[in-house]
């Protein structure tokens, strides 16, 4: 029997081994290049997910990974207060066998989408995102989360410089993003601390930005046309 490290902060079942964390990526970047094959123009991130989350399971399943389990819209409750509301609900979740009893543990991806020159989506990627791993609603405690950037507009390099700013004016240079080898599914990969929360406690987040341009051609008026299928943004 191995043993776990004797360290202060966290949880047993919040820490991830290396092969672990590098099984997350290489199951979000393969079902993200599939997905990528049936995204249309204008499809928001809700559909997007549900199309990763139906590869990932079947990528799961023909790899033979039977000590994963992969849930999507996980619910977050505040187990601290008699409050009914919800904390959120987070896109993509995977828990490993060590994590299986504990509802706090687990590996938490927020998938947003992402574009070269366009403010408004970068914003939501770092305040709708990053943020929400920053202040504990999303993994509190945790060692590590996963931001997915789906890409609708190109070049990557653009985007992640905008993004990396915007985490260094909310979060401080300390939380600037640094390269990680891009998987070969990937575009690019970067990863950063985060504060989280006023305890002193830093979680580690792994950004993986993936090609989804047959998205990019979005209008107001297509969305309109194609009607409650698009699928909503969270």
């Amino acid at each position: 029997m191995r043993l776990l490290p004797d360290i202060p902060e966290g949880r047993p079942s919040f820490r991830l081994s290396a092969d672990e964390v590098d099984t997350v990526i290489d199951l979000l970047c393969k079902a993200a290049s599939e997905t990528r094959m049936v995204v249309t123009d204008g499809m928001l991130e809700v559909p997007m997910t549900v199309h990763m989350r139906k590869r990932m399971r079947r990528l799961k399943s023909a790899l033979g990974l039977t000590n994963l389990e992969i849930v999507g819209e996980f619910e977050l409750l505040d187990l601290s207060n008699a409050d009914p509301e919800v904390l959120g609900r987070i896109d993509v979740v995977l828990r490993f066998l060590h994590q299986f009893g504990d509802e706090e543990a687990y590996l938490g991806v927020e998938c947003k989408r992402v574009g070269s020159g366009d403010s408004a989506l970068n914003h939501r990627y770092v305040a709708e995102g990053v943020n929400r791993f920053a202040t504990g609603k999303y993994g509190a405690g945790h060692h590590w989360g996963v931001m997915l950037g789906y890409v609708i507009k190109l070049p990557a390099a653009t985007l992640v410089v905008d993004i990396d700013n915007r985490i260094r004016k909310a979060y401080g240079e300390d939380s600037r993003l640094e390269s990680l080898t891009p998987h070969d599914a990937s575009l690019d990969m970067k990863t950063g601390r985060v504060p989280q929360g006023s305890g002193g406690h830093i979680i580690r987040l792994i950004h993986v930005f993936v090609d989804m341009t047959p998205a990019s051609q979005a209008t107001t008026e297509s969305r309109a046309a194609a009607g409650p299928s698009m699928g909503r943004e969270d």
